[in-house]
């Protein structure tokens, strides 16, 4: 007999299933979508009403059904009624956005960190997450959850930051401060996920892209610290502890310069926001960047390589020199080099993949990681006679 447990699960991957479906291929009928998932159309029929219901699809106009001349009715995303609020805690900064299903921003807030201990983070982030909260509701825009990004390793199973050296955090159990400074702010009880800033970029690239992501993408982000966020086979590559990413103490040469994580040598002294910053050209710092990118396209070989953050921002010129570094090295090689481009989302790229961390995770519940804040009260809706694990 199943257990309530699995009768929820079923139902999310088939929800997640109709809802890649529509992300790919917009304006599929109930009829297409039961051809293409496989479910029954008695099941489909029940959970798009669902979906409507919810605020994540919506019904375009009727058009007649090839060769049937009966009307069929065009579904897609709901692109103004659902939406998340995504943070990025920088060392100088927050930036908290509101983002549609669709990846448009509806409203953005950034203010100085005014204190950097964790408590007086979470405070202030909390006050900018229900600020940010009303501005959605003025556009009758219902909350799905709320994702953080983080500056350094989040161990996603535990909930634990382990180490965020330009903020002098270790072992900082991030997860219940944040949601209680939610819950003393007033913002509604949804879902919570954080994750490496690094790891949140890319997903704002990978979940709002336009195709051209495929199944792999590797973010690299360049400011005070450098770090990438990696997505493999369709899924966030975090490894074991959350330190998968941490490119910016990698080491670029033996007995180099000294790093605020301790160790000599890190990538992140050749071209962090405080190196350029006191180099006669700051473009110099592209060279270390393309070997970075050399060694990440050898390692993962990635469809595709983003590059974004404060410094991208202040000095362009260095994407421009590292775009040269890598293709070089490529040529040497006799291979080509994967596309290389500037960050869709520019400096809110971070906190708009914040949001879409919680798309990502409610299109995914097969590969689910323990939650790390549970929100709401489970859904003990019935199970649909279909089922399928494609999602």
């Amino acid at each position: 007999m199943k257990t309530t447990g699995d009768q929820q699960l079923v139902k999310r991957i088939n929800r997640s299933v109709l809802l890649r479906l529509l992300r790919s291929q917009s304006g599929l009928s109930r009829a297409q979508l039961a051809v293409e998932s496989g479910l029954t159309k008695s099941t489909v029929s029940l959970l798009v009403r669902e979906l409507i219901d919810e605020g994540w699809l919506t019904e375009t106009d009727a058009t007649a059904a090839p060769g049937l001349g009966r009307p069929s009715t065009p579904l897609q995303i709901d692109s103004r009624s659902r939406g998340m609020i995504g943070v990025e805690v920088v060392v100088e900064a927050l930036r908290v956005v509101g983002v549609s299903l669709t990846g448009q921003v509806l409203c953005a807030l950034e203010e100085p960190l005014t204190g950097t201990q964790p408590d007086e983070v979470c405070r202030q982030t909390a006050r900018l997450v229900a600020r940010t909260h009303a501005q959605l509701v003025q556009r009758s825009v219902q909350l799905a959850g709320v994702g953080v990004g983080l500056p350094g390793a989040f161990d996603e199973a535990t909930g634990m930051l382990r180490f965020a050296p330009n903020l002098g955090w270790r072992n900082v159990d991030f997860v219940p401060l944040i949601t209680h400074a939610l819950a003393q702010a007033g913002v509604p009880p949804v879902a919570v996920h954080v994750q490496n800033e690094a790891d949140t970029a890319a997903l704002s690239e990978y979940e709002f892209s336009e195709g051209d992501a495929k199944d792999s993408l590797i973010f690299v982000t360049c400011g005070a610290g450098v770090g990438a966020g990696i997505v493999l086979n369709d899924r966030l590559f975090t490894g074991m502890q959350g330190m998968a990413g941490e490119i910016g103490h990698s080491i670029l040469q033996i007995d180099g310069p000294l790093c605020s994580c301790g160790r000599k040598g890190c990538a992140e002294t050749f071209f962090g926001a405080r190196t350029l910053a006191k180099l006669p050209d700051p473009a110099q710092g592209g060279h270390y960047l393309g070997v970075v990118l050399q060694n990440l396209w050898t390692t993962f070989n990635p469809s595709m390589l983003v590059v974004g953050g404060p410094s991208c921002d202040r000095y362009p010129a260095i994407v421009q020199v590292a775009q040269a570094t890598l293709q070089s090295y490529a040529a040497s090689a006799g291979m080509a080099a994967p596309t290389v481009r500037a960050a869709r989302y520019g400096l809110l790229a971070s906190a708009v993949g914040a949001a879409a961390l919680v798309l990502h995770h409610d299109l995914r519940p097969m590969h689910a990681k323990t939650p790390v804040a549970a929100a709401r009260p489970a859904d003990t809706a019935e199970i649909f006679s279909s089922t399928t694990i494609t999602a």
